[in-house]
């Protein structure tokens, strides 16, 4: 069995949409190294000054080295009948892949990740990156951050994990139906295999079990693999550092997505960029002008005493007035979304019945301006949500108290009740924010709930 143990530097972090700026592959039999190639390559695009200072590489050093097209074949050809190994190997194997397949070839090889390999060969690590394996096992790295010297390091770790294996671990991770080879580095197939295929919020955790992300999903299993098998840079990095998977099941979306959504203002992950903030608070309000005709507006809580609704910013007081236009025929002059003298551009097309033109009395639209606000007013009211809970032997409870959201709890058949005073000494308390009350909203719509 041979393996090429392969290394590269690149124009950036990521996988996708970066190129290879220098290249190395040792050919190993499985007692020594039998060929190298190494060399650097033009990336025919810009090396960045943050990765310049990491790997020493330059635009200027880069300039006259062959371009990727130029050793494509020296790469297909030194690594066929090999097994691709590299120090977290999906990263070199999918931007090799890449740059072959804009050169219309295939690039098919099985692979074995030495991260992978060290974890379950020698556990116990406080870290599993190149650097630190080195110098626990006392691994002369020389040139850190170049091809070469990585991939002579790899060789060595490589030579140590096969004297550790009695032949069972290499064996299995290059089992076709494993999926050990492609799977991130740190996480276990084990641990995929238990995730469960229900609703509920998941947590990526570091190697500290620092939680990195939350997401939330109809179907975990499902949404975790999607994850791990993006070829995002985003995604790339959250995998690559993910070491443990932990979940909350929620027996319904609904739940799932407001436990998401306190999670992240509670934890604050590194890789969740919404819902983190809560914005400033606007509202709706309305106002008759002088000619009698009810106008629908949005300001800053400060400014409005008593808001129709609240929305926490002006992007959702648009959108929600867009769609409250629409739904219920009114004029956008009159709901704060056209600004021009005249008529509006609606009537044109038969969403506005022409008061804006005296073509509609302003009773007449007066009346469905304040029968369109009482299905607003429903929001504003106390009432609860019932959904399927996490067994079938229970239901989860979303409380609203007065247009605010209140929190969820679950409750079994025993314990069911019908007082709101009961479910609220049932339910932790949760924060209101734009967030929450967008989910409860849609939510709403979406299943045409009845008050």
């Amino acid at each position: 069995m041979k393996y090429a143990i392969v290394d590269i530097e690149t124009t950036g972090l990521g996988a996708k949409g970066n190129k290879i700026t220098e290249i190395s592959i040792f050919v190993h039999d499985g007692k020594q190294v039998i060929k190298e190639f190494t060399t650097l390559v033009n990336p025919e695009s810009s090396i960045s000054y943050k990765i310049s200072g990491l790997t020493g590489i330059t635009n200027e050093m880069v300039r006259k080295a062959p371009k990727f097209h130029e050793i494509a074949k020296d790469v297909i050809e030194y690594t066929e009948d090999c097994i691709f190994v590299a120090h977290n190997v999906n990263f070199d194997f999918n931007v090799i892949k890449h740059e072959l397949q804009e050169l219309g070839a295939e690039f098919k090889r099985k692979k074995l990740c030495t991260i992978r390999l060290a974890r379950k060969l020698i556990p116990g690590q406080r870290s599993y990156s190149l650097g630190a394996l080195c110098t626990s096992l006392g691994i002369h790295i020389k040139n850190r951050h170049r091809a070469r010297g990585d991939a002579k390091a790899t060789v060595i770790l490589l030579e140590k994990l096969l004297a550790l294996d009695s032949g069972l671990v290499f064996d299995s991770y290059l089992n076709n139906r494993s999926r050990q080879a492609t799977l991130p580095p740190l996480l276990s197939k084990t641990l995929i295999d238990d995730l469960p295929n229900k609703p509920g919020v998941y947590y990526f955790k570091d190697d500290n079990n620092n939680v990195i992300y939350v997401g939330k999903a109809i179907d975990i299993k499902q949404r975790v693999l999607s994850h791990l098998y993006s070829k995002a840079n985003k995604e790339l990095k959250l995998c690559t550092e993910t070491a443990n998977i932990t979940f909350e099941l929620t027996g319904s979306e609904l739940v799932a997505l407001l436990l998401e959504s306190h999670e992240i203002k509670r934890l604050y992950p590194k890789y969740n960029r919404a819902q983190k903030k809560n914005r400033a608070s606007f509202g709706l309000t309305t106002y008759q002008d002088l000619s009698g005709i009810i106008h629908i507006t949005y300001n800053s809580l400060k400014l409005i005493s008593n808001p129709i609704l609240k929305l926490y910013n002006q992007t959702e007081c648009r959108t929600f007035l867009e769609e409250f236009c629409e739904a219920h025929k009114l004029c956008p002059k009159y709901c704060s979304l056209q600004n021009i003298p005249g008529g509006c551009f609606h009537y044109h097309i038969k969403t506005c019945k022409g008061v804006c033109r005296d073509l509609e009395e302003v009773e007449s639209y007066n009346l469905r301006v304040k029968k369109a606000l009482s299905s607003i007013e429903k929001l504003n009211s106390t009432f609860i949500i019932k959904e399927k809970g996490r067994t079938e032997e229970e239901e989860a409870v979303v409380l609203i108290k007065n247009g605010l959201y209140q929190g969820f709890t679950f409750v079994t058949e025993k314990e069911e009740t019908t007082s709101i005073l009961e479910y609220e000494q049932l339910i932790e308390l949760k924060e209101d924010n734009s967030d929450t009350q967008r989910i409860v909203r849609r939510y709403l719509e979406k299943t045409n709930f009845k008050f």
